[in-house]
């Protein structure tokens, strides 16, 4: 099996960026119930949602943050040593149907040359298809060189 690589601290600049898009589906919102264990029937039960402020169901905070987070790992596939922080601000639901643009920026990097790398600071911003902002995301990991 090949094994494409992600970029390394030393192939990555402050200001680039990378992310992906994901469209949501009824299935995300029984998956994450299912794997967090959290049955709220804000998530899993049209008829009550529909009496919230929200109007109808929507993903649960956790999932949506783990979705937004997806795309680090994938850019720094094979070379990403630790996931030392991530923190979400969610700004607007996340309902199924929806296709999330999430969008991240090398926003800082320290040498670390003891691990052969260094840490990577990161910002996101995730934007519905209706161009509202639904997460903002800040992470921080360490990353070996290529």
């Amino acid at each position: 099996m090949m094994v494409f690589p992600g970029k390394g601290y030393d192939q990555v600049a402050v200001g680039e960026t990378f992310g992906t898009a994901i469209t949501i589906t009824d299935a995300h919102l029984v998956l994450a119930a299912g794997l967090i264990g959290d049955a709220h029937p804000l998530h899993v039960n049209q008829q009550y949602a529909e009496q919230t402020r929200f109007g109808g169901r929507v993903l649960h905070g956790v999932f949506t943050a783990a979705l937004v987070g997806g795309p680090v790992g994938t850019f720094f596939a094979g070379t990403g040593i630790a996931y030392l922080e991530h923190n979400c601000r969610f700004k607007n639901p996340v309902r199924p149907g929806d296709t999330l643009t999430t969008t991240w920026t090398i926003a800082g990097k320290t040498d670390k040359p003891h691990h052969g790398g260094g840490l990577v600071a990161l910002t996101a911003q995730c934007h519905n298809q209706n161009g509202e902002l639904v997460v903002e995301a800040d992470a921080r990991l360490l990353v070996r060189n290529a």
